[in-house]
């Protein structure tokens, strides 16, 4: 029964050896390893945190990319807005360019139109009376081809222009 129950001497070393170890691991080998222990949990606590500040920053990065996205909508938005506007305007001006070009030349055309007319009413004016006075004389030379014929003539124009109510 000695393997079952052990010696009181040996349990006696045994504790003893047990208590110096003890005391060692007391003395040196547990702040070690508490230190140890304190330093991986101080490490991994500040992981935490740098991984929740860079989450945070992250998500911050994130919400100023979608602010800068809008913004830069809203400014795509505008500079289109601004040329639709600019090339209203600038359509705008060609086609009142375009009708007051087109009112000087239309103007200037009737100008041109109401000149012509009036030279030509001038010339046919001018070629009727030339050929009035061409027929008259004609007219008169064979009508007044005789002496007696002219002196008949002399004598009407002569009567005619004193009972003329006009010239009294």
């Amino acid at each position: 029964m000695s393997l079952i129950t052990p010696d009181f001497g040996l349990l006696f070393w045994m504790a003893i050896v047990f208590i110096v170890v003890l005391g060692i691991l007391w003395k040196w080998g547990f702040p070690a390893i508490i230190k140890m222990v304190n330093d991986r949990k101080a490490f991994i606590d500040d992981s935490l945190r740098k991984a929740h500040e860079a989450n945070e920053r992250l998500v911050n990065i994130q919400k100023e990319g979608e602010v800068i996205l809008q913004e830069a909508r809203e400014k795509q938005a505008q500079i289109l807005k601004e040329a639709a506007d600019s090339r209203t305007a600038i359509v705008e001006q060609a086609q009142a360019k375009a009708r007051d070009e087109g009112a000087r030349l239309l103007s200037e055309a009737k100008t041109a139109i109401e000149a012509e007319k009036q030279n030509a009413i001038r010339d046919i004016r001018s070629q009727v009376a030339e050929l009035s006075v061409q027929i008259a004389e004609k007219v008169l030379r064979e009508k007044l081809s005789g002496d007696d014929k002219q002196m008949a003539m002399i004598n009407r124009l002569l009567d005619e222009v004193s009972v003329d109510p006009k010239m009294n």
